[in-house]
This record gives structure tokens, C-alpha cells and sequence, in this order.
């Protein structure tokens, strides 16, 4: 009732007004529709359509886009609704990829996918069933075409480069990884797979410059000291490489600069000492072995000492020092064992026998111990001696047992067990060398005389 006398009270004022109107304004409007058309309305006539024309525009306009309000969102529910449903099936594949259950996986993530090509996450998700069951081409063709959708998405590229890396492509991993560091320049993780990739290559100088970016960008944090040395050790190779190319001046310095900051990484020192031989500077190549043994007490500078002594046709230099380390240190038993052994090449069997079985009294037990052991004992004379050292050199005793080793983690074994007590693996022990001889095959031809016969 209230609408209804409103619309009644709105209704006169309209009419008084424009009664009101019309007798103020009697004169008559003419409009042109054409140089020959016109028609001719009163004022208050022309004024009534006026407004009725621009009110029904008015609400033309509303209801249209009313209409099309409706329409959005009808079409954007069914849009969501198509858009939860995949999301469903989606999520339904991925816990089937999560728990293994590849052949399910592949057909509920397929059908998210065809119901929408442009979802990501499903080419992702496809992608890993597929490398999951070998097929890496495959998998490589979904990131490809996920790129095709999104050619800056990280997450894309990042695995496309991972599944090129895993089928053995690693040059087209590493351009893809160029193209991720390009999108996104401070990305730690993908300068490293590139910094990896270019190792394995040996691409020092490279590998050494994304490096340096890598080290900056964690400058502090757990791996910053793991960083810092990989950066010493890529510093390291590019020293090494220099050498390797003739250019041994360099690889001193860059050698020496290494050992500044690190004294104890053997390398430097190693390659410092060969950089001196390369140029003929024997007596600073003597004094870094000697040093860098001093310093590390590694083998590897005894080896290099014996390498130089030797070629220069000089072994008593080197038996003197050998035997003034031992008067500042008795107990340096690696020194002991590189000591007896020169003696025993210098036929100084005695002095040789003398070092090694001191060695022995200590416990240690190792074949090469035992196999210079028996060669003392051989040149002089004690056959007996020499057997029974080579028997320990060779682990074999008295019934000749031949052992065994695990085919899983190769840990040795004198005797079979049901489970190997380094790996833990059931069922692994096998005889060394089953597989050779299982693959081998006797020759063919004349059959051996068997022992104890003979053919009149």
C-alpha cells in the first residue's frame, strides 16, 4: 500500500508540474530529422519525451549489464566448479605418484590434463611419473610444453634442467640453467647445479666465476664454510690447469696464494712443488716436498721426494733426509715404512729388514707391509720367511681358503655369513671372483695331459 500511494503522490506532482509547465511554455518545438523531414511537438510535449527517452536508456543500460553481471558469474561458477573437479583429480594422481602407484597416477593426472591443457602443476606432476618409469624423453616433452605456457616459470625450468641432467644431457641442462639464472639471477640453487655441471666438464674459469657469485651470496650461514672451500679448491683447479698448459709461472703464484690462505690444503702444495720441476727449479721443489711434509706429514710429498732423488740419480740425498726426519721424530712410522722401502730398492737389506719388522711389532697390518717384508726376506735367503709374509700379504692361510666379498658394498669376508656385517645386506657374499669366472669360457682345442699321466 505504501508503494502503491507514493507511485500516486509521485504521479500528480509529475502531471501538476508539467500542466504547470505546459501553460508557461505554449510555443511549439521543430526538429530536423533531415533537410526535408521534420516534425513539430509542443515544449512540454518534446520535454515529457525527452526524459522518458533518457530514462529508458538508463534502464536498458542497467538491465544489460545485469545481464551480463548474471552471465560472469554464471559462466564463472561453471568455470570454478570445472576448475575444483580437476583439482580433485589432480590432487587424487599426486597421492597416487606419492605412494608409488605409477599406472594410477599416470591415468588420473592424463585426465586433469586433458581437461586442462594450460594447468601447469599436471604437466609437472606427469612429468615425474614419467621419469619415474624411465621414460625421459617423455618427461621432457611435458616440461617443454609446460614452458611453452610459462617460458619464465622457475619451478619449470628448474626441473627440466634436473631431468635433462638425469638422462645425461647435460648440455642442454646447462643452457637451461642460463636461462633460469637470466630470469632470476640470484637463485642459489640452480648456480650451483650450473656451477656442478661445468665442473664435471672442466670448465675451470667458469665454474670458478659462478662460483665467486655463489660465495658472495652466502656469505654467512651454515654453508658459508663449505662454499669458501669450494671456492678455494676451484681456485685449485684453475692453478692446476694452468700448469697442465704450460704456464707454470702462474701456477706458482696462484699456487702460493693458495697456501697463504690455507696451509694445510696438500694440493696447492703438491702442485706448487711441480710447478719448480716443470721449470727446472729442483732445489724449490725439494724445499716445498719437505716442507709440505713437515707441515702435513701426507705420503704423498715422500712419493714426490723419491720421484725427484731417484731420476736425478741422487738417493743418498734423499736417505739423508730421510734419516734426519727420523732422528728429529723416531716415532714417524710413515716415515719408517717410506725409509725401509728405499732401503730394500737400495739393496740395504738389513737396514731395510730392520725398519719394516719395527713397523710390524707396532700391530699394523696391511699387505703392502707384508709384500716388502717378503721381498727382504727373499733376498736373503729365508725362503720360509718370505712364504708366510706373502700369505699375509695375500690373505691366504694354511687351508687356502679364497674368502669373500659382498657383491653390495664390496666389504671383504674370511668366511661366509648369511649377512654382511658392513652393508647389512642379506644374502651378498660371494666368492671375489664369481663373476669372472662365470663369464669366462674355456678354450677350445688339444686337452691338457692330466697331472700324473703320460702319453707313450
Amino acid at each position: 500500500m505504501i508503494v502503491v500511494a507514493l507511485f500516486m503522490f509521485v504521479f500528480i506532482v509529475f502531471a501538476v508540474g508539467f500542466l504547470v509547465f505546459w501553460g508557461n511554455n505554449p510555443g511549439e518545438i521543430t526538429v530536423f530529422l533531415t533537410s526535408e523531414q521534420s516534425f513539430t511537438l509542443p515544449t512540454a510535449i518534446m520535454l515529457v519525451c525527452a526524459v522518458l527517452l533518457g530514462l529508458l536508456f538508463g534502464n536498458g543500460v542497467h538491465i544489460f549489464s545485469a545481464l551480463a553481471n548474471s552471465f560472469g558469474t554464471w559462466r564463472g561458477g561453471r568455470k570454478q566448479k570445472k576448475a575444483a573437479e580437476i583439482s580433485v583429480v589432480y590432487r587424487s594422481g599426486v597421492g597416487r605418484l606419492l605412494s608409488g602407484d605409477l599406472k594410477k597416477a599416470r591415468t588420473l593426472l592424463r585426465k586433469a590434463l586433458d581437461r586442462d591443457p594450460q594447468r601447469i602443476d599436471s604437466h609437472l606432476a606427469l612429468a615425474s611419473v614419467a621419469e619415474q618409469e624411465g621414460n625421459s624423453q617423455e618427461a621432457i616433452d611435458l616440461l617443454q610444453t609446460a614452458r611453452k605456457i610459462d617460458p619464465k616459470g622457475l619451478e619449470i625450468l628448474f626441473k627440466l634442467a634436473v631431468t635433462f641432467q638425469h638422462a645425461g644431457r647435460s648440455e642442454e641442462a646447462l643452457v637451461v640453467y642460463k636461462e633460469l639464472l637470466a630470469n632470476d639471477a640470484d637463485n642459489r640453487k640452480a648456480m650451483r647445479a650450473l656451477r656442478d655441471i661445468q665442473i664435471e666438464q672442466g670448465s675451470w674459469q667458469d665454474a670458478l666465476a659462478l662460483q665467486k657469485r655463489i660465495s658472495k651470496a652466502t656469505s654467512s650461514g651454515p654453508k658459508a664454510e663449505a662454499e669458501k672451500q669450494q671456492l678455494l679448491q676451484l681456485r685449485y683447479e684453475v692453478a692446476r690447469n694452468a700448469l697442465l698448459n704450460g704456464e707454470a709461472e702462474q701456477a706458482v703464484d696462484a699456487c702460493k696464494d693458495l697456501i697463504k690462505q690455507n696451509a694445510g690444503f696438500t694440493p696447492a702444495r703438491v702442485t706448487l712443488g711441480d710447478a719448480h720441476r716443470e721449470l727446472k727449479r729442483d732445489a724449490d721443489a725439494i724445499r716445498v716436498y719437505q716442507e709440505g711434509y713437515k707441515a702435513l706429514q701426507k705420503s704423498i710429498f715422500l712419493a714426490r721426494l723419491e720421484d725427484l732423488y731417484i731420476g736425478a740419480e741422487d738417493p743418498a740425498a734423499l736417505l739423508s733426509f730421510y734419516r734426519s726426519r727420523m732422528q728429529e721424530d723416531s716415532e714417524d712410522l710413515l716415515l719408517k715404512l717410506y725409509l725401509g722401502r728405499l732401503c730394500l730398492r737400495l739393496e740395504m737389506v738389513d737396514e731395510a729388514l730392520q725398519h719394516l719388522t719395527d713397523l710390524e711389532a707396532t700391530g699394523i697390518e696391511f699387505s703392502q707391509l707384508h709384500l716388502l717384508l717378503a721381498e727382504a726376506h727373499r733376498r736373503r735367503h729365508k725362503v720360509d720367511e718370505a712364504v708366510v709374509e706373502y700369505q699375509r700379504a695375500l690373505g691366504i692361510d694354511n687351508h687356502l681358503s679364497l674368502g669373500f666379498v659382498c657383491e653390495d658394498c664390496g666389504a671383504k669376508h674370511f668366511e661366509w655369513l648369511s649377512r654382511c656385517t658392513d652393508c647389512k645386506a642379506w644374502d651378498t657374499l660371494v666368492l671375489p671372483e664369481r663373476k669372472q669366472i662365470q663369464d669366462a669360457k674355456l678354450i677350445e682345442g688339444p686337452k691338457a695331459i692330466p697331472h700324473g699321466q703320460r702319453v707313450y
